[in-house]
Parts: structure tokens; sequence; C-alpha cells
């Protein structure tokens, strides 16, 4: 092959290279995301003094808000 078809493959491998590189820190950022916004969640959740049956229920109706209230 010329030289320049080599170059240019050559640039084709070390773009490919960082590429990768890229999309690995982008996979670490998103788990690191995921993990600090599960963290807040889980410290909002204790900071309430509801019980699990109360939190269940609440995060029920926040699921569907247009159903009937249950009966207590």
């Amino acid at each position: 092959m010329s030289a320049k078809i080599d170059r240019v493959n050559a640039e084709i491998e070390n773009t490919k290279a960082r590429i990768s590189k890229q999309q690995a820190r982008l996979r670490e950022l998103e788990k690191q995301r995921d993990e600090l916004e599960n963290m807040e969640i889980v410290e909002t959740v204790r900071g309430m003094d509801i019980s699990f049956t109360d939190l269940a229920a609440l995060l029920r109706r926040a699921k569907n808000p247009t159903s009937e209230v249950e009966s207590e």
C-alpha cells in the first residue's frame, strides 16, 4: 500500500482506540451517576418518618395519581 493509505489506516485505528476509551469512560460516568442518584433516593427515604407499608402505598399513588384513594 501507499504511504498515504498507511497513514490514513493508522489514523483510523487511533481514532477507534480513542472512541473506545471514551465509550468506556462514558459507561463509568453513567454508572457513577446512577449510584449517586440511588444514594440520594435512599437518604431521602431514610429521612422520612414513614413505615414501609405507607411508603409502598405512597409510591403506588404517585405512580398512578388518578386511581381511587385506598380506604384506611
